[in-house]
C-alpha cells in the first residue's frame, strides 16, 4: 500500500508554507531542550505506536537504536509499566504521553496525578518541552495516519533530499525525488 498524498508535493503551497513552521517548531523541541534526548526518544515512539503510526513508529525506533538506545528497552517502550528498564523520570514522561495521547479514552485528559509525578520529575520549561513534544507528535503522527504514510524503509542518520538539501519537518513525506522516504 502506498501513501495517499504526498503534503509537501508543492513546495511552493500553503502546506510547505505551515509545514516550515511546524518543522522549525518540531527543530527547536528536538535540538534546543534540555529534556534527555533518550526521553524525548522514548516519548515520540510511544505516541506514534498509540496513534497507529506505523512510519513514526518505524522512524522514533530507528533513531533511537542509532543514537545509543538499547533494544531491550526500545521493545519494551509500549510496556514500559510492566518492565524495569526504564527510570522513574522516564515513566513520569511516558505516562503524561500517553494521557495526553488518548486524551479521547478519558474524560478527564491528563489526571492530576501524571501531572504532579510529571513536575516531581522535570522544572517547568522541560515540563513546557514534554508538552510541545507531545502535541508535535501527535498532530505528526495524525497526519501521517490520514495520507496512509507506511513505515519499514525508514534508514536513520543524516538524510537528503534532491540537491543535497535535509527535509525541514517532521512532516513525513510520501517520497522525496530519489523514491525513498525521508524524516528529520
Amino acid at each position: 500500500m502506498t501513501a495517499r498524498l504526498n503534503l509537501l508535493g508543492n513546495p511552493t503551497g500553503s502546506t510547505a508554507k505551515a509545514a516550515a513552521h511546524f518543522g522549525a517548531a518540531s527543530k527547536t523541541i528536538l535540538q534546543e531542550s534540555s529534556l534527555p534526548a533518550a526521553t524525548q526518544k522514548l516519548v515520540l515512539l510511544r505516541a506514534s505506536q498509540i496513534n497507529g503510526d506505523g512510519y513514526a513508529t518505524d522512524v522514533w525506533s530507528k533513531n533511537a537504536a542509532h543514537a545509543g538506545e538499547t533494544a531491550t528497552r526500545i521493545n519494551l517502550v509500549a510496556a514500559w509499566r510492566e518492565s524495569t528498564v526504564f527510570t522513574d523520570a522516564e515513566r513520569a514522561a511516558l505516562a503524561l504521553t500517553e494521557q495526553g495521547t488518548r486524551t479521547a479514552d478519558a474524560a478527564c485528559g491528563v489526571t492530576d496525578d501524571a501531572w504532579a509525578n510529571a513536575a516531581k520529575h522535570y522544572g517547568q520549561d522541560q515540563l513546557s518541552d514534554l508538552v510541545m513534544l507531545i502535541a508535535l507528535i501527535n498532530a505528526t503522527n495524525r497526519m501521517g495516519v490520514i495520507v496512509r504514510q507506511r513505515g519499514g524503509d525508514y534508514e536513520p542518520g543524516p538524510s537528503r533530499l534532491a540537491g543535497g538539501r535535509r527535509p525541514r519537518s517532521l512532516i513525513r513525506r510520501a517520497e522525496d525525488p530519489r523514491g525513498t522516504r525521508t524524516h528529520e
